[in-house]
C-alpha cells in the first residue's frame, strides 16, 4: 500500500459509505443495483481504474482493483464492479483491437456501458471446455446459439463477453470470446434475475442467445480458437480478485463481533470477558492475519507479472474456504442475533458461501493445485 493506494482507499471508503451502503437493502431486496450506481462509480473515477488514461480509465494497476474489492467488502456493498473492472476491461485491454479498445472502454470507463462474461451455461460450470454455446460464421458475422446462467451484471449488461464454440469439432482449440453489443440486438434475450442465498444486490441473471447475429470483428484475439488459452491466462486475476474479498470479509466479521462481544452482557458480565469469547477471535484473528499476509505476497507477484495459475488456485480456495469458518465463528458469538437478517453477520454468512464456487470451485483449485505435484 503506497501512500496513493491510501489515499485512493479513503475516497473510495467515503464512496462506498455515502453512495451505496445507504440502497444496499433496497437493491437487495430488487436484486440490482440501480442502472445509475455505474455512472455514479464513473464519475468518481471508480470504473477501469487500472485501464490507461488513454482509453478513459483511471491509469492505476490492480493494486487499485485490490483497494476497490477490499473496501466493497468492507462496507458490505454487493456490486459487480470485480467483473467489470478487473476482468472483462483487462480481456478488452489484453487480446482487443486498437479500435476495440477506444470502441468499449471509455464507455465502461463512464458506466455508460457495463461489461459482463458468460461463461457458465446450464450444466457446465467449471468445465469450460464442455460449453456448449455455439457462434457460427456466416460472412461478416457470428450467429450466437446457446444460453448461459449465472452471469453477473447479466440484468445490466450492455456488452458482453461471450465464451462459445467457433470449432466444436476442435474441443477447447475450439473455443473463442465474442464480445456481443446488447442494445436493440435481435435474438438476444434475458431471463429472470436468479435469487440467491447471499449477495443479493449483484445481479444473476440468465442470458439467451437465438440467431443472435454480431460482427466477426468483435472475435476477442487475431485468430478463433484462441479463446480458451485466453481465460487460462486471465483467470489468476479473476482468483485474486475473489481471495482479496475473502480476506477482507474476514477482518470486517472480526471488526463486528468485536464491537459486538464488547457491548453484549450475558450472566452479569459482557460476553468479551469470557475466555471462549477470547480465544475463538484470537484464532479468527491469527487466520485472518494469514491470509492477508499470502494475499499480499500473491498481489506483489501478479503486479510483477510472476503469478502462476497453481499458486493463484491455492489463495482462492484457502481464503474462500477460511472466511466461511471465520464468518460462521463470528456468527456463533452473536447468538440469536448472529441469525437475524438486520445484522450485517447474518448478511457476511450467506454472502461468503458462494467463494468456494464462483471463479472455478474449489474442488477444481485443488486439482490444479495437486498436479503440480506430479
Amino acid at each position: 500500500m503506497t501512500e496513493e493506494l491510501t489515499l485512493f482507499s479513503d475516497s473510495v471508503a467515503r464512496f462506498f459509505e455515502t453512495e451505496f451502503a445507504p440502497h444496499q437493502e433496497r437493491w437487495e431486496k430488487q436484486g440490482h443495483v440501480d442502472r445509475d450506481a455505474w455512472s455514479k462509480a464513473g464519475a468518481v473515477g471508480l470504473l477501469c481504474a487500472s485501464v490507461p488514461e488513454e482509453y478513459g480509465g483511471g491509469g492505476g494497476h490492480f493494486g487499485h482493483e485490490a483497494v476497490l474489492n477490499i473496501e466493497m467488502n468492507r462496507a458490505l456493498v454487493n456490486f459487480g464492479i470485480g467483473v467489470h473492472n478487473g476482468i472483462v476491461s483487462h480481456y478488452i485491454l489484453s487480446y482487443g483491437t486498437e479500435e476495440q479498445k477506444r470502441r468499449w472502454l471509455p464507455r465502461m470507463a463512464s458506466g455508460e456501458m457495463v461489461a459482463a462474461i458468460a461463461m457458465s451455461e446450464p450444466g457446465v460450470g467449471s468445465d469450460l471446455k464442455s460449453v456448449r454455446t455455439k457462434a457460427v460464421a456466416d460472412g461478416d458475422d457470428f450467429v450466437i446459439n446457446g444460453a448461459k446462467t449465472f452471469i453477473t451484471n447479466g440484468y445490466h449488461a450492455d456488452l458482453i463477453c461471450v465464451v462459445a464454440k467457433t470449432d466444436p469439432e476442435r474441443g477447447a482449440k475450439g473455443i473463442s470470446l465474442v464480445m456481443v453489443e446488447t442494445t436493440d440486438l435481435p435474438g438476444f434475450r434475458r431471463g429472470r434475475i436468479l435469487e440467491k442465498l447471499g449477495q443479493k444486490a449483484q445481479d444473476t441473471a440468465e442470458l439467451f442467445f437465438d440467431d443472435v447475429r454480431v460482427p466477426r470483428a468483435n472475435l476477442l484475439g487475431p485468430k478463433e480458437g484462441d479463446g480458451f488459452a485466453q481465460l487460462m491466462q486471465q483467470l489468476p486475476q479473476e482468483r485474486m480478485i475473489i481471495a482479496l474479498s475473502a480476506q477482507a470479509s474476514m477482518h470486517r466479521a472480526i471488526e463486528l463481533t468485536s464491537d459486538y462481544v464488547h457491548s453484549r452482557k450475558v450472566f452479569g458480565q459482557n460476553l468479551s470477558d469470557f475466555q471462549n469469547t477470547r480465544f475463538k477471535l484470537a484464532e479468527c484473528k491469527t487466520v485472518a492475519t494469514i491470509a492477508t499476509t499470502f494475499v499480499d505476497q500473491c498481489m506483489v507477484r501478479l503486479l510483477a507479472g510472476e503469478l502462476d495459475s497453481a499458486t493463484a488456485a491455492m489463495a482462492k480456495w484457502w481464503t474462500t474456504q477460511k472466511n466461511c469458518e471465520v464468518v460462521d465463528e463470528c456468527l456463533q458469538l452473536h447468538g440469536g442475533y448472529g441469525y437475524i437478517m438486520e445484522y450485517p453477520i447474518a448478511r457476511m454468512y450467506a454472502n461468503a458461501r458462494v467463494g468456494k464456487i464462483y471463479g472455478g470451485s474449489n474442488e477444481i483449485m485443488k486439482e490444479l493445485v495437486a498436479r503440480t505435484l506430479d
